[in-house]
């Protein structure tokens, strides 16, 4: 590159390691998408009245990591962690949080988010974007996420794609939620609070239909989002 005048900024160690093991992905992992649309208007009216029942603000980050964790159980192909020896099928679903940091980002676990309820989900992710912004991590916490979710819904973002961490087989990229007319089947239009949530995986561990089978399922917790309370959980009136 010819330049003239300019400025060398140094990478940090956190981005030139961001920079290795993306760079790691995108060699050796055959990467392929699958995106749907969802539907956030029941979902967003669901944590409304679970906040405030509770009085607690459980975020619509925690409600996509609840929904994660019912998607994982379902389908554990997706909890999975790829060797050259195989899959390893994890039994604990630790879901990573993408976290912005100044010098770049980490994606610190929930660990054994599949056990919690909906409440409990929204204190340990509170909790660990909390500590990831003061450095304050555990070990596992860094090395032991199965699968990984990257909100940018605060943003102006539509719609985008992640590269997947390895050794996961996949990660979810999640844009905002926007109004727009929807088309009814019978031609009719109303309008609706929508998303975009994009599945990145891993070929070698999964197929199309596999990624079809897991978003369906992550779509229906959202859109009929009782499900995202498991059992031990109180339900609002």
């Amino acid at each position: 590159m010819n330049v003239t005048a300019g400025r060398l900024v140094q990478l940090t160690p956190m981005r030139a390691a961001i920079g290795r093991r993306m760079a790691e992905s995108q060699s050796n992992v055959p990467h392929f998408y699958v995106s749907t649309e969802i539907s956030t208007a029941s979902a967003e009216a669901y944590l409304r009245r679970v906040s405030e029942a509770a009085g607690t603000n459980v975020t619509m980050t925690a409600g996509l990591v609840r929904a994660c964790a019912v998607a994982l159980r379902e389908f554990p192909i997706f909890n999975s962690v790829w060797s050259d020896e195989g899959l390893l099928m994890v039994d604990e679903i630790n879901v990573g949080v993408a976290v912005a940091l100044d010098g770049g980002l980490v994606a610190p676990a929930v660990l054994g988010c599949g056990e919690l309820d909906l409440l409990t989900t929204a204190e340990r992710v509170a909790d660990l974007v909390e500590r990831a912004r003061a450095g304050k991590l555990r070990a596992p916490e860094m090395t032991d996420a199965t699968f990984t979710l990257t909100n940018l819904g605060m943003f102006e973002v539509s719609a985008f794609a992640a590269l997947v961490p390895p050794p996961q087989v996949g990660i979810l990229a999640v844009g905002r939620s926007i109004r727009r007319a929807i088309v009814g089947e019978d031609g009719t239009v109303t309008t609706g609070r929508m998303m975009v949530a994009t599945l990145s995986a891993d070929h070698r561990a999964v197929d199309g239909a596999d990624a079809a089978r897991w978003l369906g399922a992550f779509k229906r917790s959202l859109e009929h989002p009782e499900s995202l309370a498991n059992r031990f959980a109180e339900e609002p009136s």
